[in-house]
C-alpha cells in the first residue's frame, strides 16, 4: 500500500517503495496537472524509452461496451496515470504523448497495441515499430512456465524476481479491494472507481516495474549470448500476428447458432446412451471404469494417484479410433467408450467453439482469436479464445463457422512433412536427406527400409508414427495408441528405425552433451535457449526440431509480409498459414504463398503446398461452402 498520499482536487501523488527507493505516481486532475505531465513526458522521451500500459474494463478487446479506462506512462522512478475515461483534455494529452514519444517499453505489447488501436484511434502500425516488449525478452531468456520450473512471463512474478521481492503486493491489495467493494476479479477492473487509490497505485507501479525490468533483461540476454537479431525477429512476428488478430475471421452466425443446437442435442443423445450402460455422468471416471470392466474390458493404465485411467486416449482406443477420430480397424468398437467420447466432444465443442464464437463475435461479425507468438518452450505459437488450433485434422464442422471475406475464398498453405525434413537437416540423416531430395514419400521409404519393399499401409503408418515419435518425443505406448499397432511391434520397429537412421541417436547424444555443458540449456539453430529437464533429456530432439520448424514458419510470415500478402493473412495454425483471398485471384495468391513458404534448411528443401477452398475454412476439410 502507499505510504504517502497528497493532493485534494489537484494532482494526486502516491509514493511507494520499490527495491529500497521511493518512487512517485502522479494522477492528474486538472489542466495544469496535465501540462505538468506533458513537460515530464517530453523530457522522459528525450532521456530514453518510456514505459506504457493501459487499464481497461476487461480482456475481450473487441466486445461491445469495452472501455479503455486509463493510460499510464513511466520511467524507473515516476509513473503517470492519465484517466482516459474522463475524456476531453485527458484524452487529447494522452494521445499526444502516444503519438510523439520516440520509444516505448510495454509488457505484453500485443494487448496494449490492440486496445489503443481500437479504443484510442492509435494505429498499431504506428505504435509497434516504437515498442520494445519486455515479455518477449523474458520468454527468450527462459521460455519455461512456472509449473515447468521457470519464472513465466507475467509482469509481477518477473518484477518480484528481478526488481523487488515485494512487487506482487499491489495485485493482492487490488483483489482485496475488489472483494471489499463486492466486486469479483472479472468485474472489478470495469467497475472500480477511477479515483480509487489502490487502483491508481496498481496502474502506476506497472510502468515503473516495466521500466526497471527492461535493462535487467537486456543485460541478462547479452550475458547468455542471445542475439539482438532474435529479439528483433520476435517483435516483427508479434506485430504481424497482432495485425492478423485485429482483422479476424467472419463468423457465419446463422450456421453457428444451428450448430450450437445440434451439438446440444448430440451431447444429450450420447449421454442417454452412456446411461444405458450404467454411466450417469460421462465425467465420472469411476462410473466409466466400472461399466467398462463390467463389459469385459481390461483397463491397465493408472493415474499417478493409482486410479484406473479412462481418459480420451484410452477411450479412443476402446472405440477403435486414432487421435484424429479415424477408424483404426484394430478391434470391435466398444459402444460405451464411443458414447462417452462423443458426448464429451459435443459438450466441449459447444462450449469451447460454438458458444465462444457467439459470445466473442464483434459488431462486424468477426471473431478475433488471440495469437500467442511465444506460447511453448520451443517458441511454438498457439491460437486461443477460441483455441481453433486444437481441432482434430478431420474436423469440418467447427471450421465451417468461420468464413473468408465477401467475394473471397480460403487458402491454406502448409509445410510438407516439415518435422522430418527438419530432423533430416539438423541431424544430418543421410538416407532421409537422399529420399527427400529424390522426391520420395518419406514414410513409405522408411517403411520399405524397415519392413521391406512389400510393406503394407499399416507398416507405413507405423513408420510415420516412429518418425513423428522421434520428433515429438513420443515413446512406445504413445505411438502404439496413435497407430493402433501392438506395443511390442512398435518397440521392434523403433529398434529398426534407429538402425536405418543411426544419425538421429547420435545427434540426440551430441545435443544432450552440449546442453549439459551449457547448464542444461540447448541452444537451437536460431539461437533460441531451450532449458532441458534433467529427467527428460530425450526431449532434446523434440526441442531442436520443433523450435526450428517454428522459426521456419516465422520466416515464412516475414516473407509473406514482404511480398505484400499481409492483408490476406488470417491465422498461423501449427505449420500452416490461413488466408482470405479474392476468389478471382486465388490461383495467383496460392502460388505466391507457396513461394514465400518454400526455403532451404542446410541443404534440405522445405516445401509448401497451397490448397484453395470455398468461402468457409471448413471447405478445406470437406464442407460444401
Amino acid at each position: 500500500m502507499p505510504f504517502g498520499v497528497s493532493g485534494g482536487h489537484h494532482l494526486r501523488i502516491y509514493r511507494h517503495d520499490v527495491a529500497g527507493e521511493t518512487v512517485t505516481i502522479r494522477v492528474p486532475q486538472t489542466a495544469d496537472d496535465l501540462a505538468e505531465f506533458t513537460d515530464w513526458v517530453r523530457e522522459a522521451s528525450r532521456r530514453g524509452p518510456v514505459a506504457l500500459d493501459t487499464e481497461t474494463s476487461g480482456l475481450d478487446i473487441f466486445s461491445s461496451g469495452y472501455r479503455l479506462r486509463t493510460v499510464q506512462f513511466g520511467d524507473r522512478s515516476d509513473g503517470w496515470v492519465i484517466h482516459w475515461e474522463r475524456g476531453g483534455l485527458f484524452r487529447s494529452v494522452a494521445l499526444l504523448a502516444l503519438q510523439n514519444v520516440r520509444r516505448f517499453l510495454i509488457h505484453n505489447a500485443p494487448f496494449d497495441w490492440l486496445v489503443l488501436d481500437r479504443h484510442a484511434g492509435l494505429p498499431l502500425e504506428s505504435l509497434a515499430p516504437r515498442t520494445t516488449d519486455t515479455r518477449i525478452k523474458a520468454a527468450l531468456l527462459d521460455p519455461r512456465k512456472p509449473q515447468e520450473g521457470g519464472r513465466g512471463t507475467a509482469l509481477k512474478p518477473l518484477s518480484a524476481y528481478y526488481v523487488d521481492p515485494s512487487a506482487p503486493d499491489t495485485q493482492g491489495d487490488l483483489t482485496a479491494v475488489f472483494r471489499s467493494l463486492g466486486l469479483t476479479k472479472a468485474t472489478g477492473f470495469a467497475e472500480i472507481d477511477l479515483q480509487h487509490p489502490t487502483y491508481n497505485l496498481y496502474a502506476g507501479l506497472d510502468v515503473i516495474y516495466t521500466a526497471r525490468l527492461d535493462p535487467i533483461l537486456t543485460n541478462q540476454l547479452a550475458h547468455v549470448g542471445v542475439r539482438d537479431a532474435l529479439t528483433e525477429y520476435e517483435h516483427e512476428i508479434a506485430r504481424i500476428c497482432t495485425i492478423m488478430q485485429r482483422r479476424g475471421l467472419i463468423l457465419d452466425q446463422e450456421f453457428t447458432r444451428e450448430l450450437d443446437s445440434t451439438l446440444a442435442e448430440e451431447a444429450r443423445e450420447y449421454v442417454e446412451q452412456a446411461a444405458r450402460y450404467g454411466v450417469e455422468s460421462v465425467n465420472s471416471t469411476r462410473q466409466i471404469a466400472e461399466a467398462l470392466s463390467g463389459m469385459g474390458e481390461t483397463l491397465t493404465e493408472c493415474t499417478a494417484n493409482g486410479a484406473v485411467k479412462v481418459d480420451k486416449s484410452v477411450l479412443l482406443l476402446l472405440a477403435d479410433r486414432d487421435p484424429d477420430w479415424n477408424r483404426i480397424g484394430h478391434r470391435s468398437p466398444n459402444p460405451l467408450a464411443e458414447a462417452v467420447i462423443r458426448a464429451k466432444r459435443a459438450g466441449k465443442w459447444r462450449s469451447s467453439y460454438a458458444q465462444t464464437f457467439l459470445e466473442t463475435v464483434d459488431d462486424e461479425s468477426r471473431v478475433h482469436a488471440f495469437i500467442d507468438t511465444l506460447a511453448a518452450r520451443t517458441g511454438r505459437m498457439s491460437v486461443t479464445k477460441p483455441a481453433v488450433q486444437t481441432l482434430p485434422a478431420t474436423d469440418q464442422m467447427i471450421r465451417r463457422c468461420l468464413l473468408a471475406d465477401e467475394g473471397h475464398v480460403m487458402v491454406s498453405t502448409d509445410f510438407q512433412a516439415v518435422e522430418l525434413r527438419v530432423l533430416a537437416s539438423l541431424a544430418k540423416v543421410a538416407k532421409m536427406k537422399e529420399a527427400i531430395l529424390a522426391g520420395e514419400d518419406l514414410h513409405g521409404y522408411t517403411a520399405s527400409l524397415i519392413f521391406g519393399p512389400d510393406y503394407t499401409p499399416k507398416h507405413r503408418k507405423m513408420a510415420k508414427g516412429g518418425g513423428l515419435g522421434k520428433v515429438y518425443g513420443g515413446g512406445v505406448d504413445t505411438i502404439a495408441r496413435q497407430t493402433g499397432a501392438p506395443a511390442e511391434d512398435i518397440a521392434r520397429m523403433l529398434v529398426a528405425y534407429d538402425r536405418v537412421y543411426p544419425e538421429i541417436k547420435r545427434a540426440s547424444s551430441r545435443w544432450t552433451r552440449q546442453a549439459r555443458g551449457n547448464g542444461m540449456v540447448f541452444v537451437s539453430a536460431t539461437g533460441r535457449r531451450l532449458p532441458l529437464d534433467r529427467d527428460r533429456t530425450y526431449a532434446v530432439v523434440n526441442y531442436a526440431c520443433q523450435s526450428a520448424a517454428r522459426d521456419l514458419l516465422g520466416q515464412a510470415i516475414l516473407n509473406c509480409e514482404a511480398a505484400g500478402l499481409l492483408d490476406a493473412m488470417r491465422l498461423p495454425i501449427h505449420d500452416e498459414l490461413l488466408a482470405s483471398v479474392p476468389k478471382r485471384e486465388a490461383q495467383d495468391y496460392a502460388r505466391e504463398f507457396e513461394r514465400c513458404m518454400t526455403m532451404d534448411l542446410y541443404g534440405v528443401p522445405i516445401a509448401a503446398k497451397a490448397e484453395i477452398g470455398g468461402r468457409s475454412w471448413g471447405s478445406l476439410y470437406g464442407a460444401d461452402y
